[in-house]
This record gives structure tokens, sequence and C-alpha cells, in this order.
């Protein structure tokens, strides 16, 4: 079935769904592996320092995914977490097209209407440019 599987995570609610159901889909494949990737956006990074003032930037994002590698140990799936720089849509389709996975998840955002015509979400960006099957969770 789906033996490499990408899961673009950033530990929202929406995010953390979506991890519970990429660590079942990986089950049902034995010998398949899920590469978990933080995008780090720069436009958003001077408020994380801000906002997390004293601590390691890199904790700080460990953290966040500290409760979806958790899960990721407990249901017994071999993963990896990679840490990427840019801009989070056109970031993961880049990689994801790189490397040729089975299958793209991402959690669905919450943008409110105007945002999401003006901006686009990023779980739009890449269902729309990826060259893998995505599977969006809200």
């Amino acid at each position: 079935m789906y033996k490499k599987i990408l899961y673009a995570a950033d530990g929202s609610e929406h995010s953390m769904r979506a991890g519970d159901n990429v660590f079942e889909l990986a089950r049902l494949s034995p010998n398949s592996k899920v590469d978990i990737i933080y995008v780090v956006d720069p436009k958003h990074s001077k408020d994380e320092v801000l906002s997390n003032w004293g601590k390691d930037a890199v904790e700080v994002r460990k953290e966040k995914l500290a409760l979806i590698v958790q899960k990721a140990k407990k249901s017994g799936v071999n993963f990896e977490v990679v840490f990427l720089n840019g801009d989070p849509g056109p970031t993961i389709v880049d990689y994801a097209n790189k490397h040729n996975y089975d299958l793209i998840v991402l959690g669905s955002r919450g943008l409110n209407k105007f945002q999401e015509m003006l901006l686009g979400s990023v779980s739009h960006k890449v269902a729309k440019r990826a060259n893998s099957p995505v599977l969006i969770v809200k």
C-alpha cells in the first residue's frame, strides 16, 4: 500500500489529527516509513523567538512535535523527523516531489474565507502542486 509517507506537522490541532491517521495507515503496510517534516517559516520565526524569549529555538520546535514523536514511537512505525526552512506550502511540495512519496498527509488549516481567498492555505497549495496523492485531515 503506502510504503513511503510524508507527514507535514506543525503541532496544531489539525496536524495532531493527521498524525493519528498517518500512523494508522503506516501500520497497515509492513516496512513502511513516515518522514515527519516541520517547516520553519522565516516570516514567522521572529515572532516565535520573541514569544519564547530565553529558550533555544530548536528546543521550542522539538516541543511542538513532542506529542507527535510520542505517537510515532507508540505506533511502532519506522519514522524520521526533518526540519526544513522556507514558505511551508512550496517547501513541502518541493521536498515531496524530490523524494517521490507514496502519500502526503497534512492537517487542514482554519483560515477565514477572506484570508484563504487571498493567500490560499498550505494544504490547498500542497494538494494542487504535489505529484503524490495528498490526504488532508480536518
